[in-house]
């Protein structure tokens, strides 16, 4: 029995890779698609399953099981992979088997410049929206694993293989992490890698001084707003339940972004869809109503880049 758990960079070639090493090993590959399909209907409801395609931190939010998502999905995976081996593509699977022996942990990068190429070629984007692509989707892979596991998905030390895919044939990847699994499956007392803590930061772009993950560009730019003007904030330090199952579990959560400590004042930012705006109106409007006495102010889009172009952040 093996496993070997794939992390990637966007349109690096990972998931090429991931899908050759699963057809030349003749084994089953796991993958976030593959969950949201057949493990989490299981366990959600329509809402909840449009949350977890979207929202990297619901997935620490209560199943019907009684365990968060997360933690479902994880003890879901320990059970498939106990008697079986399996290519397993992200889903924090780094950590989650960093303690197993019989695993191999591969990361899949590929130049900024080669990746905004793909990007072009294989959806016809212009060179700025492959760049905000890329960045989004990047920031979106680095959160899920921040949010879960709070551990940085870049760190060396979580892999036992990185691969640059520029100037490499997916089939010439797949062949070198086939060859080192031989090698590791056959190698006595073979040493899973060490689970620590991040010490080194990640980018600025997605991190402040007290070492928090922003999901969105306007946080960072908000938090510098604050900043500025010696306002003291926290980030997303509370989640307020909404609405409950019959059971009593909670079905319903809202965090707002900010909370502005000598104001006692939480903030919650609106620069996306409209459909997601009328989303987090209602779920304010439903916190005023169970907790009248918290102050909750939104900064919807066109108040935010006033802000921004007053402020010139």
């Amino acid at each position: 029995m093996f496993i070997i758990t794939v992390s990637r960079q966007t349109a690096s070639g990972g998931d090429e890779v991931a899908e050759l090493l699963a057809e030349k090993l003749g084994v089953e590959l796991i993958s976030r698609e593959y969950v949201i399909n057949n493990w989490l209907p299981e366990v959600t409801n329509k809402h909840q399953l449009h949350m977890l395609k979207e929202s990297p931190k619901f997935y620490n939010k209560q199943s019907q099981t009684g365990e968060t998502f997360a933690e479902y999905i994880e003890n879901r995976l320990k059970e498939k992979t106990a008697e079986d081996s399996f290519i397993i593509l992200g889903l924090g699977s780094q950590i989650i088997f960093a303690t197993t022996p019989a695993a191999l942990h591969v990361r899949i990068i590929a130049s900024e410049k080669s990746r905004i190429q793909k990007l072009q070629k294989n959806y016809g984007l212009q060179k700025e929206q492959a760049e905000r692509s890329l960045e989004l989707s990047d920031r979106k892979h680095r959160k899920y694993v921040w949010r879960i596991y709070e551990q940085d998905w870049s760190e060396p030390h979580l892999y036992h293989l990185c691969v640059n895919m520029d100037g490499f044939a997916v089939e010439e990847a797949v062949n070198q992490i086939i060859y080192l699994q031989e090698q590791h499956k056959n190698r006595p007392g073979s040493r899973p890698l060490k689970q620590t803590g991040t010490e080194q930061e990640t980018e600025d772009e997605d991190k402040n001084e007290n070492n928090r993950v922003f999901a969105h560009p306007s946080e960072k730019e908000f938090a510098q707003i604050l900043n500025m003007h010696n306002i003291e904030w926290e980030f997303e330090p509370t989640e307020f339940p909404l609405e409950w199952d019959a059971e009593g579990n909670i079905s319903l959560g809202f965090r707002p972004d900010f909370y502005l400590t000598q104001h006692d004042t939480y903030i919650e930012l609106t620069t996306l869809k409209q459909e997601y705006v009328t989303e987090k109106n209602k779920k304010v409007r439903l916190l005023q109503k169970l907790y009248p006495e918290v102050n909750i102010k939104i900064v919807y889009k066109k108040d935010f880049q006033s802000i921004i172009e007053r402020f010139g952040v």
